[in-house]
């Protein structure tokens, strides 16, 4: 049985992600658009990959860094907020903190904001000292307001932080912040940010063995190509000739365009061309002032450079 197990742990890259919250819809969403399939449902704590050797683990996010930094799994995603403060949490308790940054993913996005009763008035950060705020993220909370030279009573939450002042438990609050909708229904208002924060793709801090390092060496490219579709666009529009310039001149983040001959054209030709970056309207109105016609912005779903 221990024979199974050792050639397991080396051959089987094993992957900690969030088994219920903010990043799991996109994480899985990004495996299966990279063609790794898990059939399992959410569950279920240990899944394995039907087509690769992989194994997922479904986890508390706030789980994650310490997985990683003790050398349980080899990869693991998690917002930077959380990996930001499990790491200082983990170093005044003596444990390791190790890890390597494989890559920022391009999901997850929120900020870790100071909110206050919309009553209350605001001149800045130096307003919160002696205050009592409520967080969950004690550490970062304590860096930023530290560098201010500000003194405050953290409360510690781990859940409904926003409900805290109108309870009397704070004056105010330190938590995630994506659209605001629930600071504003529970009578609070945003007034400076602390961390910004997105998803990000953590390694272990050790060289992974040969097997997961090539598992790891196919799975890295798709999940670039993925994050690279996601942001890019295909668009197709017929032109003239003439223009072909000034119209290259204002595609934004564009590749070098593909120039094809329309058959009974002299003077126009169709224009192909990738671009990484929105195509507004606005731009698309200055592509048809141009003379451009037919124009198609087409979404991508992989790319391999």
């Amino acid at each position: 049985m221990s024979m199974v197990n050792n050639d397991a742990s080396r051959s089987r890259l094993r992957i900690a992600i969030q088994k219920s919250g903010r990043l799991t819809d996109d994480t899985e969403k990004l495996f299966k658009n990279c063609g790794i399939k898990i059939n399992e449902s959410r569950d279920h704590l240990l899944a394995h990959v039907e087509n690769l050797p992989i194994d997922i683990l479904r986890v508390r996010d706030d789980d994650i860094p310490g997985l990683v930094m003790d050398h349980v799994v080899d990869w693991g995603i998690v917002g930077q907020n959380v990996l930001e403060e499990t790491m200082m949490q983990r170093k005044v308790d003596g444990m390791p903190t190790g890890f390597r940054e494989v890559m920022k993913l391009n999901y997850g996005d929120c900020r870790l904001s100071v909110a206050i009763p919309q009553e209350k008035e605001w001149h800045g950060l130096a307003d919160l000292e002696g205050c009592k705020i409520a967080t969950t993220y004690p550490f970062l909370l304590k860096r930023k307001l530290s560098e201010q030279g500000i003194n405050f009573k953290p409360v510690l939450l781990t859940g409904s932080v926003e409900v805290a002042p109108r309870a009397g438990l704070a004056d105010a609050i330190c938590d995630l912040v994506c659209t605001g909708a629930t600071l504003q229904a529970n009578g609070l208002r945003e007034v400076d940010t602390i961390y910004e924060s997105k998803a990000v793709l953590i390694g272990r801090d050790q060289d992974l063995f040969p097997e997961k390092q090539a598992i790891a060496d196919l799975i890295i490219p798709r999940l670039k190509g993925v994050m690279a579709a996601r942001e890019s666009k295909y668009i197709m529009m017929n032109a003239p000739k003439a223009m072909l310039q000034q119209i290259k001149a204002i595609l934004p983040g564009a590749e070098n365009p593909s120039i094809i001959e329309l058959e009974g054209e002299t003077d126009r030709v169709a224009l192909h061309v990738v671009s990484r970056e929105k195509l507004f309207w606005e731009t698309m109105e200055q592509l048809k002032a141009l003379g451009a016609s037919s124009i198609l912005v087409v979404p991508i779903e992989k790319m391999l450079d």
